[in-house]
């Protein structure tokens, strides 16, 4: 049994403005004064009535798990194919009974924009899976690694994480962002270990240049995309196949509290 999402020219996605980045945080259930008074209430009430074991986080905690094809329903696609571009990509959960699911994120890259676009961009060449806003925030702050047990095809990807905005004007809404590159060695599977240190703050895929630390205390999503330039010296680039494996996706304490 498969489960499959996918975004390309002619498979319009609404909501690709708010994969990329750019889309506005809309119907807040409650202000953010009030979620940051519920989350001090609730972690008094934890400090009040359990042991300081009960309060000790443990080691490592899941993020996304790609073992049924539900966890499809975690996720968005995006390309440049929502700006006229020619990707294509798709994310499956194949079920099987001889092995444990997987995710697979595969598509083709192109550089290539249609003569009929409607938006003034030269070239293309980018996808990416983007996970739904959680419902209101996880708090990864007793953490400091994100891990992906995966297994690619050689390329250099983005793994993305969003917080809560405190860096952007308040005005603008948009989720703050935090990127780092993930290589991908071909046909084997690897586990990446990336410290949320090396995630550097972006916005709409450029680096901030000034000294901002991440609030992993109040983490909205993640991404995980390819662009056909760019990455780390060594690997794979330009148009072409893309294909990557994912088991899941956790948050590590690699060093102590």
């Amino acid at each position: 049994m498969q489960g499959v999402l996918k975004v390309g020219p002619g498979q319009s996605n609404s909501l690709f403005l708010a994969c990329s980045g750019s889309g506005v945080l809309r119907g807040k259930k409650m202000s953010r004064f009030r979620r940051l008074v519920d989350a001090s209430v609730n972690a008094t009430k934890r400090a009040l009535s359990g042991t300081f074991d009960d309060l000790m986080p443990p080691p490592e905690r899941y993020i996304f798990n790609f073992n049924s094809k539900k966890e499809l329903n975690k996720w968005h696609l995006y390309s440049d194919s929502e700006l006229g571009g020619l990707s294509t990509a798709s994310l499956e959960i194949t079920e099987s009974d001889n092995g444990p699911s997987t995710g697979i994120f595969s598509g083709k890259l192109s550089l290539d924009v249609a003569e009929d676009s409607k938006w003034s961009i030269s070239r293309g060449g980018f996808c990416g899976m983007r996970s739904k806003k959680f419902n209101g925030f996880i708090d990864l702050d007793s953490y400091d690694t994100i891990a992906m047990k995966i297994k690619g095809d050689g390329r250099c990807y983005i793994s993305t994480i969003y917080t809560e905005n405190w860096v952007n004007s308040p005005a603008q809404m948009e989720d703050n962002s935090w990127q780092a590159f993930v290589y991908v060695p071909k046909d084997h599977w690897y586990i990446a270990k990336i410290p949320l240190a090396r995630y550097l703050p972006t916005w709409r895929g450029n680096v901030i240049d000034a000294e901002i630390e991440m609030n992993p205390s109040r983490v909205l999503g993640m991404s995980l995309s390819v662009n056909a330039e760019g990455g780390v010296p060594g690997a794979r680039t330009g148009p072409g196949d893309f294909r990557v494996e994912l088991d899941w996706i956790k948050a590590l304490r690699q060093n102590e509290l």
